[in-house]
């Protein structure tokens, strides 16, 4: 079995329903829109979460906390995922590659999570202290990217 032998199970696609082609379809005249009323207006459009004028949900809910909009995202990377790769020298780049990371954000950090066992050249935007310890004591290089 593979994925070009998949079908879909018979009777789960159903064709689409055609709306206001005559009475005897059961969809015709209103075309399920009922009478009247905003809804049933050509063009008529409402924002997501309209309650019809009652006060939405996302404003009746407190707000809580303090949400900083120049925050820095970081992709993080510990110390164990560095030494599984098994490469001399780690940057941004390397880790994109070898799929570590799915996206740079603002930058990389490595963490101290996990020990090296040979020393390796780590190129990264942050270091975490513990991170910067273990790297220099086995042997390799914590090099800061500007940036």
């Amino acid at each position: 079995m593979n994925l070009s032998s998949l079908r879909v199970p018979k009777g789960q696609k159903h064709p689409p329903k055609r709306v206001g082609r005559g009475m005897g379809t059961g969809h015709g005249k209103t075309a399920g829109r009922g009478s009247k009323g905003q809804r049933s207006r050509s063009g008529s459009h409402m924002r997501p979460g309209f309650e019809g004028g009652q006060m939405p949900l996302q404003r009746r809910l407190p707000k809580r906390g303090f949400h900083n909009l120049f925050r820095k995202r970081f992709a993080i990377v510990n110390l164990k995922q560095i030494a599984q790769l098994g490469e001399l020298t780690v940057s941004p780049e390397v880790l994109l590659s070898k799929g570590m990371i799915k996206k740079v954000y603002d930058g990389l950090k490595v963490l101290g999570e996990g020990e090296l066992s040979a020393p390796v050249s780590v190129s990264a935007h942050r270091f975490s202290r513990s991170a910067r310890e273990k790297i220099l004591s086995a042997g390799g290089k914590a090099e800061v990217i500007a940036g």
